[in-house]
């Protein structure tokens, strides 16, 4: 698969305009994307912006710091679906995980399963916070909960995505759900490091400048 069509392209920032979100569509058909990912209140604009056009619309719940309720994490799920967002990047009980309440983020997860009907949804496990135990456990809560992907970093924490996170998560999950990588990809020689290492799908705001080389 070429890169282009591996790529999510993120506007993720407090301060994006409509007008920021509005030339972030346009770039995703231009460069055939595979998505573009944007806050929960620009998925009704960015529905309307790409309908009819290839490029999913992709959106992140619970973030950037995965601490909501369950609930609420699910009802925004759900209120993206029906605004008109193909994908869900959900982020893990970071603060669950490493305490080892398994069945709570399991739980967690599948609510925005279920609430996503059927949508892919990406479980972003923030790696850059946990040891390497604890990525392969979050990695198999979220194969065990319906997660369609495992997604290596919010790109709003301590770190972002790095080669041997996405080997190990590719490892762990094997053929069972995909990997996306994101945080700190700004090359195509980046990107290109973490599909070799795994990853189906790559998440950044320098989608531009990883297609032009």
């Amino acid at each position: 698969m070429s890169l282009n069509k591996m790529i999510d392209h993120t506007l993720l920032k407090a301060n994006a305009t409509r007008a920021q979100i509005e030339k972030l569509c346009d770039e995703a058909v231009e460069n055939d994307f595979a998505s573009v990912c944007v806050n929960t209140c620009w998925v009704p604009m960015a529905a309307s912006r790409l309908a009819g056009s290839p490029v999913n619309v992709c959106t992140v719940v619970g973030f950037p710091l995965g601490a909501m309720a369950p609930a609420s994490k699910a009802a925004e799920a759900a209120r993206a679906v029906a605004d008109g967002a193909d994908e869900v990047d959900m982020v893990i009980n970071i603060g669950w995980l490493i305490a080892g309440e398994d069945d709570a983020v399991r739980a967690d997860i599948a609510g925005v399963v279920e609430a996503a009907q059927g949508r892919c949804v990406k479980v972003i496990l923030e790696c850059c916070l946990l040891t390497d135990e604890q990525i392969v456990r979050a990695c198999e809560l979220s194969v065990e909960a319906g997660a369609a992907f495992v997604k290596t970093s919010t790109g709003f924490s301590s770190g972002g995505a790095t080669v041997k996170d996405v080997a190990l998560m590719r490892k762990t999950v094997g053929d069972r759900c995909k990997v996306k990588a994101s945080g700190g990809i700004h090359t195509a020689e980046e990107a290109q490091a973490m599909v070799d290492a795994g990853a189906d799908r790559i998440g950044t705001s320098s989608g531009i400048a990883i297609v032009a080389g």
